[in-house]
């Protein structure tokens, strides 16, 4: 491993607090930082341009050499704002499906509520994060990230049928719906890691309101909003229900042929934690 490790994060607005240590506090020299989407974070680590990483969770399942590292979470527990299905009908009535490939954990979440909650099994159609163009090809659209948040209310006021996924996801389920978490290459694995990256997060979970501040505007999001997104809708942290949720997302993906099945989540220098549940 280098000495320092090269670490993906992604660039949506709901990863700054984690990084924001690396950026801005103690842990600014400790490691080597990029940027990307979701699925290129994913990519970088499958092909080891990257020791660790905030891949989709459903990596997990596709990738076995994956070690999670414990204390940090990107989840929620009720409506999210960043992940949203956006229809011209009811959802009932959807067919095809639109969907922005930035986040395969998105896509298959959206494939599950569909499948479970409204027994909808659905064409999708890969395309750009543009919404009015994905509404021309498909009956709904799946937006995430910034361009959800961007998004939100223009849609509502706009007369869409908007269904927040991570609302959606907890209705179903009543536990949260965890997007993505770090992980390290099995090679990499050292346990001191997992200190590192707990301490990154606690510094922006301190400063949320700095964060709002100086991430949401130039993002094209209100303060305000970024705020309220950060506080009251992104969850950070990890604990029994964040496994759980976990454990019954990856379950829900293999029963739809979503993604392999795992026996077991390997936590960094933690037991392994099953992927299979009950609710």
């Amino acid at each position: 491993m280098p000495s320092k490790p090269r670490v993906c994060a992604v660039g949506y607005l709901n990863t700054v607090p984690l990084v924001w240590g690396f950026l801005h506090g103690q842990q600014k020299d400790l490691v080597e930082l990029s940027f990307r989407v979701p699925s290129e974070c994913a990519e970088l680590l499958k092909t080891g341009q990257a020791e660790v990483g905030i891949p989709p969770s459903i990596e997990l399942a596709q990738q076995n050499d994956l070690v999670v590292i414990p204390g940090c979470s990107i989840s929620s527990l009720g409506p999210v704002g960043s992940v949203l299905l956006v229809s011209r009908k009811p959802i009932e009535a959807v067919e095809s499906l639109a969907v922005d490939t930035s986040s395969r954990t998105s896509v298959a979440l959206a494939q599950i509520v569909l499948a479970r909650k409204y027994h909808r099994y659905v064409k999708l159609r890969p395309y750009p994060p543009r919404i009015g163009e994905m509404l021309d090809i498909a009956d709904a659209a799946l937006i995430i990230g910034d361009p959800a948040l961007q998004f939100e209310n223009t849609a509502r006021e706009g007369g869409f049928h908007v269904y927040d996924l991570g609302e959606e996801w907890a209705s179903l389920t009543r536990l949260p719906m965890v997007y993505a978490v770090w992980a390290v290459r099995r090679p990499a694995a050292d346990p001191d890691l997992a200190g590192i990256f707990q301490a990154s997060a606690q510094y922006g979970l301190a400063r949320v309101d700095d964060v709002a501040a100086a991430e949401g505007p130039k993002r094209g999001i209100p303060v305000e909003r970024a705020r309220r997104y950060l506080k009251d809708q992104i969850r950070f942290g990890w604990g029994e229900p964040e496994s759980r949720g976990l454990s019954l997302f990856l379950e829900y993906a293999a029963e739809l042929g979503l993604a392999p099945r795992r026996a077991s989540v390997e936590m960094l220098d933690e037991p392994a934690l099953a992927t299979s549940s009950s609710v």
